[in-house]
């Protein structure tokens, strides 16, 4: 299993809106294969920064299986209209912790 972390950075004065579409989106990512679960976090310092976890079987499962997906296009045009810059997106695998 991996971790996907996005840093997404909401053009300030769009935080709702970006929350109301991420509603939608959260559905199609969570409905993708290999997709174990999904979690958006607002930053109480720079409310406008989100953190976006998804938790996958495999960097494959995210970068071959959903992103080659038309699920993908769904996505995309329901959100990456809100980011400013573009997000930072990197996939972290535990190496000590985690569950027993």
């Amino acid at each position: 299993m991996i971790t996907e972390h996005a840093l997404l950075p909401v053009i300030p004065g769009q935080e709702g809106d970006f929350e109301a579409a991420f509603a939608t989106a959260r559905a199609i990512i969570a409905a993708s294969p290999g997709c174990r679960s999904v979690s958006l976090s607002r930053s109480i310092e720079s409310p406008s920064s989100y953190l976006l976890l998804i938790e996958w079987d495999s960097v494959e499962a995210h970068m071959v299986g959903f992103r080659e997906s038309e699920a993908f296009g769904q996505w995309r045009a329901l959100l990456h209209h809100f980011y400013d810059p573009k997000p930072v997106v990197e996939h972290f695998q535990v190496v000590s912790g985690g569950s027993a």
